[in-house]
């Protein structure tokens, strides 16, 4: 009987509390939206800085071309077309340019949203980047032929054969001709680098000539797919939802139906393959295509451990390479291939997936520290106003430095660098098929996303390992406030907060309880919104500052979370 009457009045208590949250839900859901006015206005900066930016192109006229406008790219390409007696030299300048314009056309595609891209855009964007593409690779054979042709000219003094190295920050050109025909001369390396090979004898008396093309871009891998939305689809929230939802559901399907075209793609040839470079999947090794040869062929190349162009695809085969080794203290990687083609170092794209931990933390007005930990390495992301920035990543618990690192770019370009460097945290919608994840319901995410982005001025957010214990439909994590001017602590105190889209409260255990439960912590109520969760427990000056952040500084937060998806992937 007294286990009874607690239990009613529990209840009874717990029915007062579920009441006045239904009372004043409404006042407290016109709060919120009054203070997440700031993504639109933030999408309206972004409007106008797109039309800005080609203003002041038109003004600049500077003789290049605006990618976005069919007539201005397909008179550059033609042109260049017409251009038949370019040198090796005048093609990599030239191609400075290219990349130029394939790098804006593919933010255009993935910095506009979906309901201001049109789908003949998309087509026309899309088509530009592949004529762009196979244009330079063909600049590159003819410029190649037009070098070999005055081989003899060029001939090395010491060997006899001719020996030619070009390059720049994008390209690395490697060209020898055999003129000597020495069959004592099987080793070759180029001078004053680390690249080199050993030919067969049967070929160190042949007429033949080698290019090794070392691209620091990425020209094989197809592109991204881009979804055309009905024009009804004008809120971002609403897009993202249906995307995240739709993709969930027809994910298997998609697979499937991917890896049936890949099956019979295998059936044409290998040049076939490498120009249309169809088929999108993860691979986990280093591969390339096979031809046949009667002897084995050896190159020494010199490669960074962090692998800056990824090829996804079923097209690239370990067949024919042997005695592979590598030197991390160099980062020199060693192998035999049984042939001549084109070669690539491949990295599963899910190796930092699921995350271990997470954290975001107030830095300054502005500007907030975004910390994520994986099994092997550990991010920092500064972000700030409409900026990202990697401030440092750790290898094996082991400061490591990369040409990344101070360098302020928008979150999509950030993003794009960051998976070219190898440093992969951003889930696509197949993610889920690789990766064992801790799968949360898409409104769930974004809305928690979206007010953790509003608090982030002065509030701090982290991992919490309940997470894992509730269903999809709701979402725990840790929050306390952290003003500007505090000390930092070795045992901060953090509030363990259950959050479902439309309920937030706090839990009454904690990170080092025993076991989970979902009971209210005592003396707290339910709230609509994380914004009046917090004001309960929070200072007035937390409260203040929470409404100072610029509209762009908000949304590149949420926009970093949304990619990271800290929630569903830790």
């Amino acid at each position: 009987m007294e286990r009874l009457e607690i239990q009613r009045i529990e209840n009874e208590k717990l029915q007062k509390l579920e009441a006045k949250d239904l009372e004043r839900r409404n006042e407290e859901l016109e709060e919120l939206y009054l203070l997440e006015a700031c993504f639109p206005e933030a999408e309206k900066l972004k409007r106008d800085n797109r039309f800005l930016s080609q203003w002041k192109h038109y003004i600049q006229c500077d003789g290049s071309p605006d990618p976005s406008i069919a007539q201005e790219i397909n008179t550059f390409i033609t042109l260049w077309k017409e251009e038949t007696n370019e040198t090796l030299e005048e093609v990599i300048e030239k191609s400075k340019l290219v990349l130029n314009l394939i790098e804006k056309l593919k933010l255009i595609l993935l910095e506009t949203p979906p309901y201001d891209l049109q789908g003949k855009n998309i087509i026309q964007y899309q088509g530009s980047i592949l004529e762009l593409q196979e244009l330079l690779h063909l600049k590159f054979n003819r410029a190649t032929e037009i070098l070999l042709r005055q081989a003899s000219t060029l001939a090395d003094l010491d060997s006899g054969n001719m020996e030619k190295v070009i390059r720049d920050e994008n390209v690395t050109l490697y060209i020898w001709a055999n003129l000597k025909k020495n069959p004592r001369h099987r080793s070759i390396r180029f001078s004053e680098t680390q690249t080199g090979f050993e030919i067969p004898r049967i070929l160190a008396t042949s007429d033949i000539a080698l290019r090794l093309l070392h691209t620091h871009y990425d020209h094989v891998t197809p592109l991204s797919p881009v979804l055309t939305p009905s024009q009804e689809d004008i809120s971002i929230i609403t897009d993202f939802v249906k995307e995240e939802v739709k993709s969930v559901q027809t994910a298997v399907s998609k697979d499937l139906q991917e890896e049936k075209k890949q099956q019979e793609n295998e059936s044409n040839s290998v040049h076939a393959e490498e120009t249309k470079a169809e088929g999108q999947g993860d691979v986990k090794e280093q591969m390339c295509p096979v031809q046949e040869e009667p002897e084995t062929t050896k190159y020494e190349m010199e490669m960074k451990l962090i692998s800056e162009t990824v090829l996804a695809g079923k097209h690239w085969k370990t067949d024919g390479i042997s005695n592979v080794s590598y030197k991390p203290e160099e980062r020199l990687i060693t192998f035999n291939l049984e042939t001549f083609c084109p070669v690539t170092l491949i990295q599963d794209a899910h190796i930092n997936m699921p995350y271990q931990s997470w954290e975001l933390r107030p830095l300054d007005v502005n500007k907030v520290l975004l910390t994520v930990t994986t099994v092997f390495t550990e991010l920092q992301i500064q972000i700030k106003e409409n900026l990202c920035m990697l401030a440092s990543i750790k290898v094996n618990n082991k400061n490591h430095s990369t040409i990344l690192e101070e360098k302020w770019m928008t979150p999509v370009s950030f993003i794009i660098a960051l998976k070219k460097a190898g440093l992969n945290i951003f889930p696509t919608g197949h993610s889920h098929l690789y990766v064992v994840i801790n799968y949360k319901h898409p409104l769930v995410e974004v809305k928690a996303y979206r007010q953790m982005a509003l608090l982030s001025s002065a509030f701090a957010f982290c991992w919490s390992k309940w997470n894992t214990a509730c269903d999809s439909k709701k979402a725990i994590f840790q929050v306390r406030e952290h003003l500007l001017k505090e000390e930092p602590t070795q045992n901060p105190n953090w509030t363990l907060l259950m959050f479902s889209g439309d309920r937030a409260q706090s839990l009454k255990i904690n990170e080092s309880s025993d076991a989970f439960s979902e009971v209210l912590k005592e003396e707290t109520e339910f709230h609509s919104t994380l914004y009046h969760m917090v004001k309960d427990f929070a200072s007035q000056e937390a409260m203040r500052a929470v409404r100072r952040p610029s509209c762009q500084f908000v949304d590149s937060v949420c926009h970093m979370l949304l990619s990271t998806r800290l929630l569903s992937y830790s």
